[in-house]
């Protein structure tokens, strides 16, 4: 049986959360994530700095409609070390 990689980085209930929500497509609006997690903008960009920092997440600002929006992706790092969490996650519970 593969060992999976439990990640303390990505461990964390909104930094998981982060993850979940990016991880099915290839980049999901940082308001999206704020209105999911129902947290303030503050508690959102500590995170996502953490995953940033990680090279998890690239972090990515966009003009729209004359408004600047910040878009965020899980890098290739990012998703083998969340699915890895998963399957990790997976391995503890089954």
């Amino acid at each position: 049986m593969k060992e999976h990689q439990f990640d303390s980085i990505i461990h964390a209930p909104n930094r998981l959360q982060i993850c979940a929500l990016i991880a099915p497509n290839s980049s999901v609006e940082f308001s999206v994530i704020k209105e999911q997690l129902n947290v303030s903008d503050s508690v959102l960009s500590k995170h996502v700095k953490t995953l940033e920092d990680a090279g998890y997440i690239q972090v990515e600002k966009k003009i729209a409609n004359g408004r600047q929006r910040t878009w965020l992706s899980l890098t290739k790092a990012g998703r083998g070390a969340f699915d890895g969490h998963v399957a990790a996650l997976r391995e503890i519970v089954g």
